[in-house]
């Protein structure tokens, strides 16, 4: 499983929280890289040990945390780039008992998308940060969080795109200082539930269109090429998108609706030729019904003066 660069640097070198990270004042914590880091490393070794449990064995001894996660929203898609940094809003219910301070420093809560099974991953993302959450009651709360991602870091390979499940969970360390000498795991309690919901990671895609030539007498030939492409996180860079079936449309000079000509299909790298008569000026776009894993797009139109 892939892991953010910055949370395996902070695991490898500290091996645990400094609990500093959460007594800090949340606008000074929220500012620190380091903090957010040291946090993520700190819950990935309670979770760790949360899901290696089996039946009545317990491994790390952490206690089951009164919370529960319900109403799980996030987008229906994720559209990502090559290398750029992509942060989706997602919103929860947190619902707790009435021994669980939701407002202390040290009690942390986030919503989680991964790739696989939840307690054994393909991969996994999350957000820089914590979900903050605003009581609605004494023992609910609605819970606002991000799922941040680094294609250009390499947090995703090509064949990552397509569906996610959607996940949350809950920490509440109660005071224990995970470097500490004195730490007690036993204190810390532990919540996490996957299959909350679905989005879909996709590879986000590019289409161009250019009709020539311009301008054009009446009756003559069009031609009317461009290209289809979408991020290769493998790379890092975007590429063809081959064989894929695409629409030409036109739409008249003075209208506001666009028709379809024809649809062809994108050749071996990913472009696209086809030819038509000239009629009448107007624009023609190329446009996209995209798939599971790369998002549909729509050329901008390029206008056709006929003569």
């Amino acid at each position: 499983m892939r892991i953010r660069a910055t949370v395996a640097a902070v695991s490898a070198l500290s091996g645990a929280l400094a609990l500093s990270a959460f007594a800090a004042p949340a606008a000074q914590a929220e500012e620190s890289a380091a903090s957010v880091a040291s946090y993520r490393a700190a819950v990935a070794k309670i979770r760790q040990a949360a899901q290696a449990e089996s039946g009545s064995q317990r491994a790390g001894a952490r206690y089951d945390l009164d919370v529960s996660f319900s109403n799980f929203k996030i987008a229906k898609a994720i559209k990502v780039g090559a290398t750029n940094h992509v942060a989706t809003t997602v919103s929860y219910t947190l619902t707790h008992g009435a021994d669980v301070d939701i407002t202390a420093d040290d009690f942390i809560t986030d919503p989680i998308i991964y790739r696989g099974s939840y307690t054994s991953p393909d991969n996994r993302l999350f957000g820089n940060k914590p979900a903050k959450c605003t009581a609605a009651s004494a023992t609910t709360a609605t819970c606002k969080g991000t799922i941040d991602v680094y294609p250009g870091a390499h947090e995703l390979i090509n064949t990552d795109a397509g569906t996610w499940r959607a996940a949350a969970e809950a920490t509440a360390f109660n005071g224990q200082d995970p470097a500490g000498e004195e730490f007690d795991q036993s204190k810390v309690g532990y919540a996490g539930k996957g299959g909350l919901g679905t989005t879909l990671v996709q590879r986000h895609s590019k289409l161009t269109v250019d009709a020539s030539p311009e301008p054009v007498q009446k009756n003559k030939t069009i031609t009317i090429t461009g290209k289809l492409s979408r991020a290769n996180w493998d790379r890092g860079t975007y590429n063809g998108y081959v064989e894929q079936p695409v629409q030409l449309q036109f739409r008249k000079k003075n209208s506001d609706t666009y028709s379809t000509v024809k649809t062809i299909k994108t050749n071996a790298t990913g472009n696209l030729k086809t030819t038509v008569k000239a009629t009448q000026d107007g624009y023609f776009r190329y446009v996209f019904a995209g798939t599971t894993t790369t998002p549909a797009v729509n050329a901008t139109g390029d206008f056709v003066d006929v003569q």
